[in-house]
């Protein structure tokens, strides 16, 4: 079997490629990069696995012009080069090495830190010109300071205890983040606008999402310390880089540092090459020895696995089942995910826990694959899009959330039926139920905390909690209506007369945010969540 490296892996992982009965392995590394695209498109008909790094791209091009193709690996965390909806349509695993460049990218942002302190490349600068500027070259420690660290994933925590060990306050913003998990690592949980007040240093390790793009922005800056200081390791984009200049020019930022920027490289006459109180590194966070060394050889083993048949390990796209699994659970996968991804939108608070039951026929199935795709769904507009079938049960675990799954014995109202349920941490619950219908296997939510509704889990659905009163539905029309938003279906259910009523408006179109806060205005509604699950 044919392996192609298309960019450069550290020495032991080609090794290790190379010392595996019946491998070829082909090296094309050393070609100039645009050379190297075409060379690609050559040997894809006959190579069975790819590795690459950031340069050479999978496109659709490339996978459809490699039949005998099983995997491609990332020697890295992002996979943004590779296009993994095709991939999976061509039966193409694509996998990671999430775990290769934790610690160097930690240690790198501690870099970022010390010389934001300390101005340690102004002062190599000017002994290199031949002066000695002591007196004018004053910074400040570290210790006693507070540090916020946006994001507690894996880096976030590394991050941490460096920061503990130099005696810094810790506190840390991550919504998906549980108590006991940060009491376990030893940081105090704060909400995001508290975090933004009380650092006098910020760092951020989380993934580009549409909720996290441009979190640090001019508003979020305003809320700061003055001489507060900014670093960024993660993702360009995050911070909103105009924003970060506009504050590093008045003084409110004292200093910044950038590994990574919203376009890479940056123009040559970008303003954050110019200015003086910024450093930039290029997109170093995993460019050590060490970390090279580890990514090489875990994605040369992953690869290796995955081609011969073996293993999958960090898999982007697909999960662990083979073909007979798949034709039974493959109907309800969807569903399984839909009602992750609701009840993770419905939440009232953070979640502690997540509960899910299976009854009547679906106890026969696979229920860890299910209870993946529930987790799967569950992530989906927490992690990016990293998350898939394979990792999402150890996502949910790394951030404190317990996982509780019953095949129940007791009788339902339904043949199959699976209900979700999240545990919040204010103590309140949130739940849905779902099942197949139809001959075609269409998924439905059927009930709702407990109240019976019957709608397709698809597009956006306004979800209204209100007390049970006339003229709350007509109200609820005209304020969409005036919003120029159709109303598709509407589901209604209570518990009784004059309790709580549910409502379910199914949208053709989102709701903007002036409208749901005219609908929170209205006082019988006690809560409305504007829901949006993929059709």
């Amino acid at each position: 079997m044919k392996i192609l490296v298309a960019d450069k892996l550290s020495s032991i992982g080609i090794d290790f490629l190379k010392e595996q009965d019946g491998f070829d392995v082909i090296e094309i590394y050393d070609l100039p990069k645009c050379e190297r695209q075409v060379k690609l498109l050559e040997l894809a008909p006959e190579v069975a696995g790819i590795i690459v790094r950031s340069d050479s791209k999978i496109t659709r091009e490339v996978l459809e012009k490699a039949p005998k193709l099983k995997a491609v690996g990332r020697a890295g965390v992002g996979v943004d080069n590779i296009d993994i909806e095709a991939a999976t349509d061509h039966g193409v695993v694509v996998m990671n090495t999430p775990g290769g460049n934790t610690i160097a990218t930690a240690e790198l942002t501690f870099t970022h830190m010390l010389c934001g302190a300390r101005p340690v490349p102004e002062a190599v600068a000017s002994m290199k010109a031949g002066r000695w500027d002591r007196k004018v070259l004053v910074g400040s420690e570290l210790r006693g300071k507070t540090l916020g660290i946006c994001g507690m994933g894996r880096i976030g925590a590394e991050v941490a205890k460096r920061a503990k060990a130099f005696e810094m306050s810790v506190i840390a913003y991550d919504p998906f983040l549980t108590e006991l998990r940060a009491k376990v690592m030893g940081v105090e949980q704060v909400g995001k606008e508290e975090m933004f007040a009380r650092s006098d240093y910020i760092t951020v390790h989380m993934p580009l999402t549409d909720q996290t793009k441009y979190m640090i922005d001019e508003a979020a800056i305003s809320m700061m310390k003055d001489g507060v200081r900014l670093f960024n390791c993660a993702r360009g984009g995050i911070i909103k880089e105009p924003d970060l200049l506009k504050a590093l020019d008045s003084g409110k930022v004292a200093a910044a540092g950038l590994d990574v920027y919203e376009e890479e490289p940056p123009e040559e006459d970008h303003p954050l090459r110019k200015h003086a109180n910024i450093n930039l590194t290029p997109h170093l966070g995993a460019s050590t020895q060490e970390a090279q060394e580890s990514v090489g050889l875990e994605i040369a083993q992953t690869v290796a696995d995955a081609v011969k048949g073996g293993e999958i390990r960090n898999a982007m796209n697909m999960p662990s089942l083979d073909a007979e699994t798949i034709e039974k659970v493959g109907p309800y996968l969807d569903l399984c995910s839909k009602l992750g991804t609701f009840v993770q939108q419905i939440a009232l608070d953070k979640v502690e826990s997540i509960g899910i039951y299976y009854y009547g026929k679906v106890v026969d199935l696979d229920s860890d694959s299910l209870t993946r795709g529930v987790l799967k769904g569950f992530l989906q507009n927490i992690s990016g899009r990293n998350v898939n079938f394979v990792n999402a049960r150890v996502l949910v675990e790394s951030l404190g959330v317990g996982i509780e799954v019953v095949n129940s014995s007791e009788e339902s109202d339904y043949t199959e039926l699976i209900k979700v349920q999240a545990y919040c941490q204010n103590g309140e619950t949130v739940s849905a139920e779902g099942t197949l219908m139809g001959k075609g296997n269409s998924p439905r939510i059927v009930s709702i905390n407990d109240r019976e509704v019957e709608l397709e889990p698809c597009g956006y659905l306004l979800v209204v909690a209100n007390t049970d009163e006339t003229g709350i539905v007509g109200q609820l029309g005209t304020i969409i209506g005036n919003a120029g938003v159709n109303i598709a279906s509407m589901s209604l259910s209570r518990n009784q007369v004059g309790g709580i009523a549910l409502n379910v408006a199914g949208l053709d179109s989102p709701l903007d945010e002036n409208a749901l806060a005219e609908i929170l205005a209205v006082g019988a509604i006690k809560q409305a969540k504007l829901v949006h699950l993929e059709c």
